[in-house]
């Protein structure tokens, strides 16, 4: 598989550490090997320097030019649906999950628990009945 999110000018980055955390934001310009430019006004983020370890690159980019402008920026996000694209990803779901399960109180815990075992009870009873059909109808052939 080849390798396809570069630091560049307009790709969508995910901020991981500090004030704000788990929000999205466009890099405009590349300042060093650390650091980078980055800008999200659809998500709150101020324009600010921000180095590589504190953002994830994320698939998405847009096309702005260098040393783009707030209001630029924001018309882009806007017209390529950033918001939208990023709600319906993998990795979105997968953090919207990780922070309702946070939320969850000892008796929502409790129910999801109970309810996984309900689950597994009948996936396993589903699961051996198939089995045994399968092998009454080996037994049968290899009777034949």
């Amino acid at each position: 598989m080849v390798f396809t999110r570069y630091v560049e000018r307009g790709r969508v980055v995910l901020i991981n550490q500090g004030p704000n955390e788990g929000k999205l934001a466009v890099i405009v310009n590349v300042i060093d090997n650390s650091r980078a430019l980055v800008d999200g006004p659809n998500t709150g983020v101020v324009r600010s320097p921000l180095n590589f370890k504190h953002m994830n690159l994320t698939d998405f980019k847009i096309d702005i030019p260098l040393f783009a402008r707030t209001s630029a920026v924001r018309k882009a996000f806007k017209e390529a649906d950033i918001s939208g694209k990023w709600a319906q990803s993998a990795w979105a779901k997968k953090i919207a999950r990780r922070e309702k399960r946070a939320s969850l109180s000892d008796f929502e815990r409790f129910v999801v628990k109970v309810n996984r075992i309900k689950r597994g009870r009948v996936v396993k009873s589903i699961l051996t009945h198939e089995k045994r059909k399968a092998g009454k109808a080996r037994r049968a052939a290899a009777s034949k």
